[in-house]
C-alpha cells in the first residue's frame, strides 16, 4: 500500500521482499522499534511515530554531540514523524495513518490503544485487512496483562534468569536487551506470517507477542524434563550441563576461550590437540555419558592445558584439529576481525547530523533479496511533513498550524 516514492531498492535495484507494505510503528524503546527495524530492513515502508520530545530510546546508549548512536540503528530505514498521541488531534492523525497501513506495531500496556480509539476491533471494522502486532510484557490476556512489563522483569518470570550465572552467586543478567530483541524478532515473524495468511483470507489478524513468553521459549529443553521427572535446572556458570566439555577456559595471557567438544569424535580430536590421545580411551572420558559424570576432572585437565599457552597459539592449535572454539571477542576484536569484514557485518551508513555511523548488517542474509540499510535513524520529525503530505494529503498551512499547536513536530531536514 505504500507509495512508489517509499520503495526500498537494493544496490542492484532489486526490491526488498516486503516492498509494498506500509507499517505504522507506534511502539517505543526497544522491542517495538526492533520489530519495525526488521521489517524496514527488508523493504517495508515503516512510519515511526514518536512524541515530539522523542522516543525514550534516544536517551539510551552512547551519544555524539547529543545524537543517540543507538537510535541511529534501531530507527534506520524508517520515516520519522513526531505526533503527540496524548492529544486528540494527534490520535486522529495516527488513526488515519493506521487505516492506510498494512501493519500496525505497538507495545503499549494492553488496553491503551482501545482508550485512544485505536484498538484492533475498531480499526479492523473499517480496514479488515489490517494486521496489528501487539507487544507487551505479559500478553493481551491473562491475570497479569495489566502489569508493567520490561524485558529484564520478564526474564525473571520466564525461568531464564534462574539459569543465568554461577551456581554460588545470585542470578546474573546479560548486559543487552536480550528479551526485547527476541520478542521483536517473534513479532516480526508473526507479522510476516499474518501477511502470508492474508493473501488467501483477505483478512488481517492480531499478533500477540509477550516478553515473558519469548524468554520462556528458550527454556524449551527443560519443560518436558520437569513434566517427566520434576527436574528443576540450576545455574551452571560458563559450563553447559549435560554437554562436556563445553566451557570457558583461561589462556596464559588472561584471555578466555570457549571450547565445545561434547561429541565423541570431536573429543577425540581435542585429545589429540592436547597431545594426550589416551584421554579418548580413558573410561572416564571415552563416551559422552562418562564425560558428563566426570566433568570436573576433565575440565581441570583442559583448564591446565589452556593456562600454559597464549590465546593465539591455543586457538590456532584447536582450529588446526577442527575443534569448535573461539576466544571471547570484545567489540575491539569484532572490528578487527577479517570474517566480520568479509561478511560485511559492519555497515557505514549516512546520518543526518553525524555524517555517518557504523551499524550492524541486516539479517538474515538472502541471496536474491537481501536486506538493505537505505538510511540511518535521524532527527525527530525528519519526515513528518513528507509522510502527512504524501499519505494524508495535508497541505503546508495545515501542517504548520498543527506544529504551532504542538500536535506534530516538523524538522527542517526533509527528503
Amino acid at each position: 500500500m505504500s507509495p512508489q516514492s517509499f520503495s526500498s531498492d537494493g544496490a542492484d535495484g532489486a526490491r526488498g521482499p516486503l516492498d509494498g507494505l506500509t507499517v505504522l510503528e507506534l511502539g517505543s524503546t526497544v522491542a517495538g522499534p526492533f520489530c519495525g527495524r526488521l521489517l524496514g530492513d527488508f523493504g517495508a515502508h515503516v512510519i515511526k511515530v514518536e512524541l515530539p520530545s522523542g522516543d525514550p530510546l534516544r536517551t539510551m546508549g552512547e551519544h555524539v554531540d547529543g545524537s543517540s548512536l543507538y537510535a541511529a540503528s534501531l530507527l534506520r530505514n524508517k520515516s520519522l514523524i513526531g505526533i503527540d498521541l496524548r492529544r486528540d488531534e494527534g490520535r486522529a492523525l495516527a488513526r488515519e495513518l493506521a487505516l492506510k497501513s498494512d501493519i500496525v506495531v505497538e507495545n503499549f500496556r494492553p488496553g491503551t490503544l482501545e482508550k485512544w480509539g485505536l484498538g484492533y476491533q475498531e480499526l479492523a471494522a473499517i480496514h479488515p485487512g489490517l494486521i496489528m502486532v501487539r507487544i507487551s510484557g505479559y500478553g493481551q490476556t491473562g491475570p497479569y496483562r495489566d502489569r508493567a512489563g520490561y524485558g529484564v522483569i520478564s526474564e525473571a518470570m520466564s525461568g531464564i534468569r534462574h539459569m543465568t550465572g554461577d551456581p554460588d552467586r545470585p542470578p546474573a543478567r546479560v548486559a543487552v536487551s536480550m528479551t526485547d530483541y527476541l520478542t521483536g524478532l517473534y513479532a516480526a515473524f508473526g507479522a510476516t506470517l499474518a501477511v502470508l495468511a492474508r493473501q488467501s483470507s483477505g483478512r488481517g489478524q492480531v499478533v500477540d507477542a509477550a516478553l515473558y513468553e519469548s524468554a520462556f521459549s528458550m527454556m524449551e529443553p527443560f519443560v518436558p524434563a520437569f513434566a517427566a521427572h520434576g527436574t528443576v535446572p540450576a545455574r551452571s556458570g560458563s559450563a553447559l550441563a549435560g554437554s562436556v566439555p563445553n566451557n570457558l577456559y583461561e589462556s596464559a595471557d588472561g584471555r578466555f576461550i570457549a571450547i565445545a567438544a561434547m561429541a565423541d569424535p570431536v573429543f577425540r580430536r581435542l585429545a589429540i590437540a592436547m597431545e594426550r590421545p589416551a584421554l579418548a580411551e580413558d573410561p572416564r572420558f571415552a563416551r559422552a555419558a562418562a564425560r558428563i559424570a566426570n566433568q570436573a576432572a576433565l575440565d581441570e585437565l583442559i583448564f591446565a592445558w589452556c593456562a600454559a599457552m597464549p590465546i593465539d597459539v591455543l586457538e590456532a592449535i584447536l582450529h588446526r584439529h577442527e575443534v569448535p572454539t573461539s576466544r571471547v571477542f570484545s567489540m575491539a576484536d569484532i572490528f578487527g576481525d577479517t570474517h566480520f569484514q568479509e561478511r560485511r557485518m559492519l555497515r557505514e551508513v549516512p546520518h543526518d547530523e553525524l555524517g555517518s555511523v557504523t551499524l550492524t548488517a541486516p539479517l538474515p542474509g538472502l541471496s536474491a533479496t537481501p536486506g538493505v540499510i537505505s538510511r540511518s535513524g535521524g532527527r525527530i520529525g525528519r519526515d513528518t511533513r513528507d509522510v502527512l503530505t504524501t499519505l494524508l494529503g495535508r497541505d503546508a498551512a495545515s501542517l504548520d498550524a498543527l506544529a504551532e499547536a504542538g500536535v506534530i513536530h516538523l524538522c527542517g531536514v526533509q527528503r
